[in-house]
């Protein structure tokens, strides 16, 4: 008989074999299927035996996707609360509402579902548990298991995702419910009297408070919940919560568990600042697992428990003993309800900044958002028809919600991190919020889409399907237009399709709508003419030799044009930002149906105008809701003018009871209710009565329902305290930096405006946006780049190696442009041959618009030790091709230029004559320099304008 030692000696060489002979299989053999797009806010899902999906909208909503009809339908609306209120009364878009979902492990036979949500009346969230018979939601049903109470005066951060164990016991996860905007994007630490919502102390480190946490209970079948054995604090022990699994958490995303090991995975949302400083680290987020219990680090620790300063918000400078002990912990702040000391801090698994990491480069760079992803084992997964092959057994399989990437992370027989590697490497995977394996071996991705707080095109229910046999050709699809209005002709493409097996193939077009029926067209690209209002769907079949077929859809809206909405900057740079110079700008706004602004059809009033500064460090969920007021605020505007040249005056009054009751007290009633909307609208155009009183509601059927919608969101506002900061349509705007920031984060200007719509068709919205950054740009976050090595020598470093090694930048507006400073370093500790730096437009051998004199290798300052030991070791000779870089993405905090002439930079100055917007690439030039010899060290280059803006 074996012993355990052997045996566990054994089943770990077997693993790692095992891993070791399974291949790579070829991208093309897996198929990201559409199965819905255009959802509100989808949040988590669950998948079911039977097929179906159901998921869950922020606003309220669950939702299910049945494979027999192929569509997706309501089934219950939850009220919830969706606005954060500060003591100002200023109501603003709030993370929270309806944000969680999971089955029981039993739900066939006891049809339970456990949704995680923001209660409407009190500041709390809870977890409670219904019976789903069939497609009905039974709220007789439901049972209140779990409150966690929480402040909604300020943003961020709530969690709400859920998974079972093989015991039955439930983990949630719980956000830290602390606001960021006191931190810069460091640790949310602070103890002065009164800002106990920007310390995260009483919450993620508090022992006794519920949030920053992974929950772990054991639900029972009477509604209630037990403590499992081996959470982190025993029953009984003093100033603490049993319920608590893991704390110390910022933001924790989609858990999952290892169904082999037990282990506990899941992703964690990090904080914003992009440099290190006195204050701590940068930014990072985390991916995670947890082998037991235990505490990761926030808010005193990031990444591999790089600490951060016990910073004092009185003085804003470090307190004694600044730096917090990963080994020993102490929780002293006065708003702490829990044991001072706490346990020692565990590492993160996988951590990432905004830049490039040095230790998993593979991550990329840009905006950051770790979600999360399931361990997946062929044997969880008895009934797949299309199991995922033997490759990916024991992975974790991680997604990112920014980047877009799904990565494989394999774990050695310890399960201890490896390495990782892309999945599917050609497919973007944006926006995706949830990820998990359906017990038919599928893997269902539910993508949030593009825009905060607001349905989005591209907010989608995906499926990928592993086929180890003839596969389905590759669909693509694409449309000349999307809408207009009638007549209206559209040219349809197909023109990227393909069959990895090379099939021959026949394409079917089904043009559709309930009214005016199906049009079938057996054409590869055929053009369609529309002559009547409504919503088509238009849907490519593509079928192979062998039978295999594969669809894709899209939507054409027929009878209202898309408004036409330009942010046009007349007076300055559409770039770059210079600080305290004036822009000079004028939105315009061309509706088809509704008119212009400049013909006084639409009014400035009814165009949502944005311009905002975003600091390093700045929270995107905060613009976001600006974003959102400034839009309601403008949309509301159309509904009032309605309003007023209608006949609802009769009846109606803001204030007071008439013969209806006021605008008010329907306010008043059914704020917050985001399914009202629809409700009242309709009840608008058809007339009704018995809810205010005997006096019936005249119908007004000459209304369209976009029209009615905007009057009832203008009553809804009513009562509101807005404080949404609004420009006018046309003026100047000088970019003077808000006190107390940096001046290296952007400008962002923004139109929007939503049309009236049309009787037969809704309405429809168009924004724009422009980002203006600071003039200095950071040669890691180039677009493209040839021969660039990044080194840590002991210092972060990038160098630019071999003759023609070149970095380039995306659209650069060259508008009143003259100078570009290059900071460089070219010394003989490095070996460097110098060189000359020339700019060319379009391509690294298009138009040469100038060039520095030569930079002279220099013998280097005297060496003098970095403040801080740097977090990982050199990085060798390792090429780095970095990647795109959202423009919303904190900049990187700028070199100062005369320190770094001090330690031997040299300052190369370019003048240029460009007009326009080009692609602009630094070609760094010496033919004497050996291929592999560096040539220089590249800090930036930071663009001028010596001309009167």
């Amino acid at each position: 008989m074996m012993n355990k030692s052997f045996t566990k000696l054994f089943v770990g060489g077997l693993f790692v074999a095992l891993q070791s002979l399974a291949q790579v299989p070829e991208e093309n053999r897996f198929t990201k299927v559409v199965l819905g797009e255009k959802l509100d806010e989808p949040m988590e899902m669950a998948l079911l035996k039977d097929g179906r999906v159901l998921f869950v909208e922020r606003k309220g909503a669950l939702k299910q996707y049945s494979p027999v009809t192929k569509e997706i339908k309501t089934l219950a609306t939850i009220p919830v609360n969706t606005k954060y209120t500060n003591k100002q009364g200023v109501k603003r878009e709030a993370e929270e509402g309806l944000m969680g979902l999971i089955q029981d492990p039993n739900f066939e036979k006891n049809h339970w579902i456990y949704m995680y949500y923001a209660d409407t009346d009190v500041a709390k969230h809870v977890l409670a548990r219904w019976e789903l018979k069939g497609e009905e939601l039974v709220e007789s049903s439901k049972k209140i298991l779990l409150e966690v109470p929480t402040q909604r005066e300020e943003c961020c951060h709530t969690g709400g995702g859920m998974v079972f164990d093989k015991a039955g016991n439930l983990y949630l996860t719980v956000g830290n419910n602390t606001s960021n905007s006191n931190s810069d994007g460091y640790a949310t630490i602070d103890e002065r009297p009164d800002q106990s919502t920007w310390d995260d102390q009483r919450g993620a480190a508090s022992t006794n408070d519920l949030r920053g946490k992974i929950l772990r209970i054991k639900p029972e079948a009477n509604g209630t919940y037990s403590i499992p054995k081996g959470n982190l604090f025993p029953v009984g022990t003093a100033k603490t919560r049993p319920e608590i699994y893991t704390m110390g958490h910022r933001n924790p995303w989609r858990p999952s568990i290892d169904s082999k090991t037990g282990y506990l995975y899941w992703g964690e949302v990090g904080p914003d600042a992009s440099k290190d400083s006195e204050r701590g680290p940068r930014g990072y987020d985390e991916f995670n697992q947890a082998k037991g219990p235990g505490f990761f680090g926030w808010p005193y620790f990031i990444g591999d428990n790089k600490a951060y300063t016990d910073w004092d918000f009185v003085t804003n400078k470090p307190k004694l003993d600044s730096k917090f002990d990963p080994a020993k912990p102490v929780n002293d702040s006065p708003n702490n309800t829990g044991l001072k000391e706490l346990p020692p801090a565990q590492k993160a698994f996988i951590w990432y900044p905004y830049a490039i990491s040095e230790e998993f480069p593979l991550v990329g760079s840009s905006g950051r958002s770790a979600t999360g992803g399931p361990v997946y084992h062929r044997s969880d997964f008895p009934i797949a028809k299309r199991p995922f092959p033997a490759y990916y057994e024991g992975k974790w399989l991680i997604v990112e919600f920014m980047r877009g990437w799904i990565m494989s992370v394999t774990m050695d027989e310890n399960g201890d991190y490896k390495s990782m590697e892309r999945f599917m490497p050609n497919t973007d995977f944006g926006s995706a919020i949830d990820i998990d394996f359906a017990p038919d071996g599928d893997l269902y991705v539910l993508e949030y889409g593009t825009a905060w707080f607001k349905g989005n095109d591209n907010a989608r229910l995906v499926k990928v399907e592993y086929n180890a046999g003839n596969r389905k050709p590759e669909v693509q699809i694409v449309s000349d237009k999307t809408g207009g209005a009638i007549p209206l002709k559209v040219n349809f493409s197909s023109e990227g399709t393909k069959d990895a097996d090379g099939d021959a193939l026949t394409y079917e077009w089904k043009v559709s709508n309930k009214t005016a029926g199906t049009r079938v067209f057996k054409t590869a690209n055929p053009t369609v003419s529309f002559n009547t209002a409504g919503v088509y769907k238009a849907t490519l079949t593509v079928t192979d030799a062998k039978g295999a077929k594969n669809s894709q859809s899209l939507d054409i809206k027929v009878g209202n044009e898309p408004p036409m909405v330009a942010f046009d900057i007349l007076k300055g740079n559409k770039t770059f930002y210079f600080p305290n110079k004036p822009i000079e700008y004028d939105v315009k706004v061309e509706d088809k149906e509704d008119g212009s602004l400049s013909s006084g059809k639409i009014k400035p009033e009814q165009v949502a105008v944005n311009i905002d500064y975003m600091p390093i460090g700045y929270d995107k969920i905060e613009v976001s809701q600006n974003h959102r007021g400034a839009d309601a605020a403008a949309f509301a505007s159309t509904g009032q003018r309605l309003i007023a040249a209608s006949d609802c005056k009769a009846c109606h009054v803001i204030d007071k009871k008439s013969v209806g009751p006021s605008y008010t007290d329907i306010a008043n009633k059914y704020r917050g209710n985001a399914a009202i909307v629809e409700t009242l609208a309709n009840k608008v155009i058809n007339g009704g009565m018995g809810v205010w009183g005997e006096h019936a509601m005249s119908a007004h059927p000459q209304l369209s329902k976009s029209d009615a919608t905007s009057m009832v969101e203008y009553i809804l506002s009513i009562g509101e305290k807005k404080d949404i900061k609004t420009y006018p349509t046309k003026g100047s705007y000088t970019t003077a930096i808000p006190t107390g920031q940096k001046e290296n984060g952007s400008f962002v200007l923004r139109a929007s405006y939503k049309d009236r719509g049309t009787k037969l068709m809704p309405a429809l919205s168009s924004e724009q946006t422009i980002v203006l950054r600071h003039p200095f740009l950071d040669p890691e976050l180039a677009n493209k780049a040839k021969g660039t090595q990044k080194v840590m020598t002991p210092s972060k470093s990038f160098f630019v190696v071999g003759n023609d090694a070149y970095i380039g930048y995306d659209k650069i507006d060259f508008t009143n442009i003259d100078q570009i400073d290059f900071l460089v370093m070219a010394t003989t500790r490095v070996g460097a041959a110098g060189g000359v730096i020339e700019v060319h437009l379009d391509s690294p051998t298009g138009p040469l618009v100038g060039k520095t004199d030569m930079v002279e290798v220099k013998e280097p300052a005297p060496f003098r030790p970095p403040a801080a030991t740097p977090a990982a070791p050199a990085q060798g000779n390792a090429q780095t091709q970095p990647q795109q870089r959202p423009a919303n993405t904190p900049a990187p905090a700028m070199p100062d230029m005369n320190a770094m002439m001090r330690r031997g930079a040299t300052k190369a100055t370019v003048n240029v004559s460009a007009n326009g917007v080009h692609d602009v690439y630094f070609v760094f030039k010496n033919e004497k320099a050996l291929p592999t010899q560096i040539l220089m060290q590249v800090i930036g280059a930071e663009f001028k304008s010596n001309t009167n803006l």
